[in-house]
């Protein structure tokens, strides 16, 4: 865990195959503008726990939760990227009481993702999922650099700069030490074996839930794996105010190819949706 700056708390969930380094930019960014900027290691990364389970959704809500309270707040922002805004949104379905607002970085609304995952747009997506599933030679793949590189390049849009050579040790470094790597695939297996489970047809039902919250949905014009199906119909899941901001110049991780006109975004939004902070 990471903290910067003082007031109403602005949570940061990272995803797949990052950690809280994700956020590096924006933390500073809303620290001062009046919040107290936290990053979390998700369960299984980085210094988080490493369990062998607890990997569905309703379990890492539970986490993001739990942080919530132990920090001593009422509730949070919260800011979650790809797999962290899958958890995000979670959060805000089952556990509403502690989130004052949703920011979901190229991360559509749950069940909306799903609906939209077989049309073609999603096929890169669904073909990293279908290759997490191989036991065990994944686990071994994405502990070498060059995977990383080549996974973080090919999701970004062309001309960013990132990742940087500083970024991809990062990453490496978080998911150097074992059970970590096996952990991270944990999230992509859950996904699929879900599907004919009751604690995916659980999940489900949670996912009914309207989500009655100040919403911004954040994504990059360039992103080559996020349905734009599923981005459009994520504002019929949400019951407050939905705004939806896209990056033009940026691929699947527009907090770090483009965290200038990141911040501004989110800075713009939080002063009108969970006002607190020196910019309210």
């Amino acid at each position: 865990m990471v903290e910067l700056g003082t007031g109403p708390l602005v949570l940061f969930l990272h995803g797949f195959p990052e950690s809280w380094w994700a956020w590096r930019h924006e933390m500073p960014a809303v620290a001062t503008a009046g919040y107290r900027a936290a990053a979390m290691d998700l369960r299984g990364y980085g210094d988080s726990d490493k369990p062998p389970g607890g990997y569905d959704p309703l379990t890492l809500a539970a986490d993001v939760a739990g942080v919530v309270l132990t920090l001593g707040a009422r509730d949070a922002v919260l800011v979650g990227h790809g797999w962290g805004g899958y958890v995000a949104w979670t959060v805000a379905a089952a556990r509403a009481d502690c989130v004052r607002a949703l920011c979901a970085v190229a991360a559509p609304h749950p069940a909306r993702l799903l609906t939209a995952a077989w049309r073609l747009s999603a096929a890169t997506a669904v073909g990293h999922l279908a290759t997490m599933q191989i036991p065990w030679l994944p686990e071994r793949r994405i502990r070498r650099a060059d995977y990383l590189r080549r996974h973080l390049v090919a999701w970004s849009g062309s001309g960013s700069g990132f990742p940087s050579e500083e970024d991809v040790e990062q990453y490496l470094e978080g998911l150097s030490l074992w059970p970590s790597p096996h952990c991270a695939l944990e999230y992509h297996r859950w996904l699929v074996r879900s599907r004919l489970r009751a604690d995916g047809r659980n999940f489900a039902a949670v996912l009914r839930r309207p989500i009655d919250l100040p919403v911004l949905e954040i994504t990059g014009g360039r992103d080559p794996v996020l349905p734009r199906a599923a981005v459009k119909s994520s504002a019929q899941a949400v019951k407050g105010h939905y705004r939806h901001v896209e990056i033009a110049s940026s691929g699947h991780f527009p907090h770090e190819e483009t965290p200038t006109e990141f911040s501004a975004a989110l800075l713009e939004w939080l002063g009108s949706a969970a006002p607190g902070g020196d910019g309210s």
